[in-house]
């Protein structure tokens, strides 16, 4: 078994009766940088649900390892707390929950379980402040409920600040540069590469190129109808620029 990071062995995962991914292989080793990127439909989505457990998508086949520990023995709760992170496509709302305690429960539960002591309510909004000034976040924000009534641009970075206080082992990114403006997509790729040099390994899922001219991943993956069938550095994701998915896998 791998000693780090996150590692994806032939995975085979369907949803009503359907197999969407079939047989994935993928590897993300601490502060390293991966994209997956594939045309709707393609199980790019159902890789990120099945993996953090989600009941509608069950896992037929394979293995997954998180820092040498078995991730399908665990439930949805003791994969997120042993280091997972999923920053939703389309984050749930939930009227009337204040962002501030929230996130501050959040952060104290993976404090806990990594034996760490929580944080003080002064010591949180002192160190909350100090990220959503990294995330060019207005202090106010803060006081508004989960989600809700939130613009597609906040949800995202209001993911982005989540996984900036959790400091997850390996965070999974999918489509977070929708809704986001440019400033905003160089806000979240600087965030996200210091995240990368303190550890975590990253993936990013999307369809575009304009995140990635700021990150560079370390390896691109292109996935079509449930399999990995290409891979290279930064240079695949802008030959699909220029290119079709379809015509790429033949290559």
């Amino acid at each position: 078994m791998s000693k780090a990071g996150l590692e994806i062995n032939n995975l085979t995962v369907e949803t009503e009766g359907k197999i969407i991914v079939k047989g994935l292989s993928l590897n993300i080793a601490p502060g390293s940088i991966h994209t997956l990127m594939g045309p709707n439909g393609c199980g790019k989505s159902t890789l990120c649900l099945a993996l953090t457990g989600h009941p509608h998508y069950t896992i037929t086949g394979g293995n997954v390892v998180l820092n040498g520990k078995s991730l399908l023995a665990q439930n949805a709760t003791e994969r997120a707390l042993s280091g997972l992170m999923l920053a939703w496509q389309h984050p749930i709302s939930l009227p009337g929950i204040k962002i501030s305690p929230f996130l501050r429960q959040v952060v104290n539960a993976h404090r806990v379980a990594r034996h760490e002591n929580p944080y003080s309510v002064s010591e949180f909004i002192q160190h909350l402040r100090r990220l959503m000034q990294q995330l060019d976040m207005k202090t106010t924000f803060a006081q508004r409920s989960v989600n809700d009534g939130l613009s597609g641009g906040e949800k995202k970075r209001l993911e982005m600040l989540m996984a900036l206080l959790i400091e997850p082992k390996v965070l999974i990114l999918d489509e977070i540069d929708s809704g986001l403006d440019i400033d905003a997509i160089k806000i979240v790729a600087q965030q996200l590469k210091l995240l990368a040099k303190a550890g975590t390994g990253i993936l990013i899922i999307t369809h575009y190129h304009r995140l990635l001219d700021y990150i560079k991943p370390d390896r691109v993956h292109v996935i079509l109808e449930g399999q990995i069938v290409r891979e290279g550095g930064n240079e695949l994701a802008l030959e699909l620029e220029r290119t079709s998915y379809e015509a790429i896998s033949h290559v």
